[in-house]
């Protein structure tokens, strides 16, 4: 891709930024967020996105959270039953993929008044219990990023093809960068909400390892816990099929590298966050009633 084709593209997304986060805005009013962001991209999941959110602790490390589920595009109901669950959705007027709105669900929270993120599929996958897992170093202050890793965990998936790209792919970004990374696209990830702000965030859809490589090589502080990849609840996965995945994802992964060879290091982490905590049960006070959290 041409740099003139990447600003084009870069401009074409931030409108479409800009049509999703003023639906957002006129669906919910104010936005202000707990500490905890819990950020959820969702394409075409409204047969799984209620018991997805239904099952998020109200707690995270003992922080209050606030669930936001980006709808990326093609909405069939998915934004309707998370608003009327009592969180917040915000819809992407065309599809882009995951990268794209979990970039959005960056944004958002970062913009609203989190402190952390922590990320999780809208396919039921992931265990409820697990986020409070990965998040932990974070809020704890001994690391900035904190992947789940199904390998030091378990996973439920059969497919050899794809159990296997996981250890390549595990050992490649290890060789390359010097962290042992034992699962680079694993859909449980946490970090400190600025952190996304300050990397270059651009691939539409495979963008864990972006993020990951973009994190490690600045010099984010990194860490893995174990985690249990569940089977999907139901529907198929929208990924296709386990080359043509694996091929995209090796490209976006290995760009990622070179990119990233000369980035500048990330700002240090900014001291403490129980403030925050406090700031934001004193909005709630003040809240309507009706105000999603």
């Amino acid at each position: 891709m041409t740099e003139r084709e990447r600003r084009r593209r870069r401009a074409l997304d931030a409108l479409v930024d800009d049509v999703a986060l003023a639906e957002m805005a006129e669906a919910h009013g104010e936005v202000r967020l707990a500490p905890v962001a819990v950020v959820v991209a969702a394409y075409r999941e409204a047969d799984n996105i209620a018991s997805v959110v239904s099952a998020v602790p109200k707690l995270l490390c003992g922080l209050e959270r606030s669930v936001v589920v980006v709808v990326d595009g093609e909405d069939d109901g998915t934004a309707a039953i998370v608003r009327e669950a009592g969180h917040y959705a915000a819809v992407a007027p065309v599809n882009r993929g995951q990268g794209a709105a979990l970039r959005l669900g960056y944004r958002i929270a970062r913009e609203h008044g989190a402190d952390y993120v922590v990320t999780a599929d809208g396919d039921g996958q992931v265990r409820p219990e697990d986020l409070e897992v990965v998040l932990g170093p974070v809020v704890e202050g001994t690391a900035d990023f904190v992947n789940g890793s199904r390998r030091l965990g378990v996973t439920h998936s059969t497919g050899l093809v794809r159990n296997v790209g996981v250890r390549v792919f595990g050992l490649a970004v290890t060789l390359l960068t010097g962290t042992r990374v034992t699962d680079t696209a694993n859909p449980i990830r946490a970090f400190r909400a600025e952190l996304s702000g300050q990397l270059v965030l651009d691939e539409p859809q495979y963008q864990a390892s972006e993020l990951l490589i973009g994190a490690i090589m600045r010099g984010a502080r990194y860490a893995e816990r174990p985690v249990t990849m569940r089977a999907r609840a139901s529907g198929r996965s929208k990924k296709g099929g386990n080359l043509v995945y694996g091929y995209r994802y090796g490209k976006v992964f290995f760009g990622t590298w070179w990119r990233e060879r000369t980035g500048r290091p990330l700002a240090p982490a900014p001291a403490g966050g129980a403030g925050q905590e406090e700031a934001w049960k004193s909005s709630q006070v003040a809240a309507s009633p009706s105000r999603k959290v």
